[in-house]
């Protein structure tokens, strides 16, 4: 009598992706039986079912070895575009929001419109310093509105030299350029933007239809973009004052903060205006209703031009303009400074902002100098002089 048949699954990751093979015994002897691949539509759970199915049939002493095919040609090279856009939508569950958002905004500004066209092993060191050097003279000729600084392109690299890592595990290409022959570009200190208190009122009274949103960004604790954003009528108690942070980047971002009674005020004002108010309505709603605004929408289209907007104002009173490089970060920075200036303690701005090191928080108090104002920081969305003089 022969041996009892015994088989198992077998996983190979190669240059057409996952792929799966029957392995076992059979009329007392080693047998290895391919299936296909997954994008054929096997799966750990078809794989087995398959393995059960044959080991059945030999128990039976019907099963045959399959029939000897002609090796099937390798599926071609794919293009970067084709790579990098399936290598993004297998992996977004495993990024938060933010981060996917953030990759996606890397690819199809970026790095898609440069290596759209290119086949993974034409990306070589040379092509990626000429999309360096790309990158360097759109800032450097003016030919773009907000140009990368070096930082940013470093981190658009970054995010290429993981999609190739993926391509090499793969087997699609020899070597990974980015992480062996590639420098990246020299980073510049990070600039420390913030705003006075008087460029806050001027940028707030100039942010139109956006007051609220731009207001709360900065009032309500230095709100992320990512919090403001995904902020619902439901995280906000206008009866007490509280805004909670339900989702945060970190553990100490999910809080409640302590609203200023003029800006609960404005908000029951945005609210009575607002198309959609039930609680799971975004608070400033986009297009759609399921759905919240773009980040990068929110930057460029109302941050920007509000910005854009004050500084003209500023100039028309001949007052410092509000400084170059202004992001929701800045309005972060900006919180805590005003708040240093009110002589509050760094403790409670860190927890209002989501700190975990208040270390953070006094960084940025032992860089506010001058008066301190006798006004609160509700006083910023009235016309009075933020100093009190």
């Amino acid at each position: 009598m022969g041996r009892k048949a015994t088989g198992q699954v077998v996983e190979n990751a190669g240059a057409g992706g996952r792929s799966f093979a029957l392995r076992f015994r059979a009329y007392d002897k080693r047998r290895y039986v391919t299936l296909g691949t997954a994008a054929e539509g096997w799966t750990p759970a078809k794989a087995d079912e398959e393995l059960a199915n044959v080991l059945a049939d030999v128990r039976r002493g019907i099963w045959t070895p399959p029939e000897r095919s002609e090796p099937r040609e390798p599926p071609p090279e794919p293009t970067f575009h084709e790579f990098a856009s399936e290598w993004l939508e297998s992996r977004r569950h495993e990024f938060a929001a933010r981060t996917a958002e953030d990759y996606e905004l890397a690819l199809s500004h970026h790095l898609l419109p440069f290596f759209k066209g290119h086949r993974l092993s034409e990306i070589t060191a040379q092509e990626v310093d000429r999309y360096k050097a790309a990158k360097v003279r759109e800032r450097e000729e003016g030919l773009i509105e907000r140009p990368l600084s070096n930082r940013t392109i470093n981190k658009t690299l970054t995010r290429l030299g993981q999609i190739l890592d993926a391509a090499l595990r793969y087997e699609l290409i020899a070597n990974n350029p980015v992480k062996t022959k590639v420098e990246k570009l020299k980073e510049a200190e990070p600039k420390r933007v913030r705003l006075t208190g008087p460029q806050v009122q001027v940028l707030l009274q100039e942010a139109g239809e956006h007051r609220t949103l731009i207001a709360t960004a900065i009032m309500a604790g230095g709100l992320r973009i990512s919090e403001l954003v995904n902020l619902r009528w439901r995280d906000l108690d206008l009866r007490e004052g509280i805004l909670t942070v339900a989702a945060s980047k970190t553990a100490a971002g999910v809080r409640q903060v302590v609203l200023e009674p003029e800006l609960v005020q404005l908000l029951r004002e945005h609210k009575r205006a607002a198309e959609w108010r039930k609680p799971a309505d975004f608070v400033f709603a986009g297009r759609i209703r399921e759905q919240p605004r773009e980040r990068n929408t929110v930057r460029t289209r109302i941050l920007y031009a509000a910005v854009e907007r004050a500084n003209e104002r500023l100039a028309a009173d001949d007052r410092p303009p509000i400084p170059d490089g202004v992001t929701f970060h800045s309005l972060r920075r900006t919180y805590a400074a005003l708040r240093a200036e009110l002589g509050e303690h760094p403790a409670i701005t860190a927890a209002q902002m989501g700190h975990r090191d208040p270390r953070m928080t006094l960084r940025v108090y032992t860089d506010v100098t001058g008066m301190k104002p006798r006004t609160r920081l509700g006083g910023l969305l009235g016309d009075s002089d933020w100093t009190g003089s």
